[in-house]
């Protein structure tokens, strides 16, 4: 057995919405019903260019195939942050600054790796990892 690459992130909120539309304006992201029987007004699932569902977003009403209690606040858990493997630096770093979202810069040029911190509106720290930029 092999670990081939990273699925998906699951995020639990209160404003579906709200959720959805913050990850398709910042990862340029189509958003979709999950497949049935998922009913729409409790789950949205967002696909990359690809046609790879990256964020299941699901309401805080919806039932969990693994119930466990999720707060949306500043802390993920156990979990500390999800990486995701993104490209266009700058680009990436104007589009946080033009929506006021407070982010940390790490940059590691000994092996040419830039990284990007920030939260999401549910609490969720993402890094976005810039490989040779």
């Amino acid at each position: 057995m092999k670990l081939n690459a990273l699925d998906h992130i699951n995020i639990i909120t209160d404003d579906l919405a709200g959720t959805a539309r913050f990850f398709v304006d910042m990862f340029d992201l189509d958003v979709r019903d999950g497949p049935a029987p998922l009913p729409p007004e409790l789950v949205q699932w967002l696909y990359d260019d690809s046609g790879r569902a990256i964020f299941h977003i699901n309401s805080r009403e919806m039932t969990q195939a693994y119930q466990r209690d999720t707060q949306a606040g500043p802390s993920t858990g156990a979990i500390h942050h999800v990486a995701l493997d993104c490209s266009d630096h700058l680009g990436f770093t104007k589009r946080l600054e033009a929506r006021g979202i407070d982010y940390r810069l790490n940059d590691i040029p000994s092996i040419q790796l830039k990284q990007l911190f920030f939260c999401e509106p549910n609490g969720v720290l993402l890094e976005l990892n810039f490989h040779g930029e």
